[in-house]
C-alpha cells in the first residue's frame, strides 16, 4: 500500500473533483518541525558533510530545511506567518490589481522583513498545524518517526520522552523559544481500525 500510485486514490483523498490544485510536502519535514524533533539534534552538519566542503554552511540540519523553503526548492506549509488569503487581502488593500502586483506585494513583504516564512519560527502559536486529518494511515505508534516527539509536542498528552533538547546547537535561521506542547486543536482519523491513531484522534470516522 506505501508504493500505490497516488493517481488511483488521489481525487478521493484531495477532492480533486470540486477543489483546486492540491499543496502537497514532504511528509518528513513537516513531522519535523511539527513534532519539534529539530530540537534535539545532536550531529553537527560538519561531521555528515562530504570530505571535498572545507565547513558546512550550517551547523544544524534544520537550517538546510529553511533555505530550502526560502528559495523555493522545497514546499513547506503552513508557508508564511500570516493566511494566504490574509495577505491577498492586504495586497489589495495596497493597490494590487492583477496576480502579478499580488506576488510582488509578498516579495516586498518578504524582503521588508514584514513576512516571514512560518518555518523560521515553527514554535510561534500563529505556525502550528490545528487540524490534522488522518486517512488510513496509523501515524500515531506506528508510521511516524519519532512517537514520543509526537505525543509531547504535537498532542500535548502524556509521553515517556527522554531525550532532552540541544540548547548548545541552536539553529542560525530558525527562532529559538519555549517548546510547544500541544500544537493541535483536532485529530480526525479516517479508519477502518482502532489503530494507535484512532485512540488519540478527538473524532473517528469510518474509512
Amino acid at each position: 500500500e506505501k508504493c500505490r500510485v497516488p493517481e488511483g486514490w488521489g481525487t478521493i483523498a484531495f477532492g480533486r473533483d470540486w477543489s483546486g490544485t492540491p499543496r502537497l510536502q514532504n511528509g518528513t519535514s513537516f513531522y519535523y518541525f511539527a513534532t519539534n524533533q529539530w530540537r534535539y539534534e545532536e550531529i553537527p552538519m560538519d561531521e555528515l558533510a562530504s570530505p571535498l566542503v572545507k565547513k558546512a554552511r550550517y551547523q544544524h540540519p534544520a537550517d538546510y530545511n529553511v533555505l530550502a523553503a526560502r528559495l523555493g526548492w522545497l514546499p513547506s506549509y503552513p508557508q508564511f506567518n500570516r493566511n494566504s488569503l490574509q495577505l491577498f487581502e492586504e495586497a489589495k488593500s495596497a493597490g494590487a490589481e492583477t496576480e502579478k502586483e499580488a506576488v510582488q506585494y509578498v516579495v516586498d513583504q518578504l524582503k521588508n522583513n514584514q513576512l516571514k516564512f512560518a518555518v523560521e519560527d515553527p514554535d510561534h502559536p500563529d505556525n502550528f498545524p490545528r487540524n490534522l486529518f488522518v486517512w488510513r494511515s496509523n501515524l500515531i505508534s506506528s508510521s511516524g518517526k519519532g512517537h514520543e516527539y509526537f505525543l509531547k509536542h504535537l498532542l500535548g498528552t502524556a509521553n515517556g520522552l527522554l531525550g532532552k533538547e540541544n540548547e548548545t546547537m541552536k539553529p542560525e535561521e530558525i527562532e529559538w523559544r519555549e517548546a510547544a506542547e500541544g500544537k493541535l486543536d483536532l485529530l480526525v482519523s479516517v479508519d477502518f481500525r482502532m489503530a494507535g491513531n484512532a485512540l488519540y484522534s478527538d473524532i473517528v470516522l469510518p474509512a
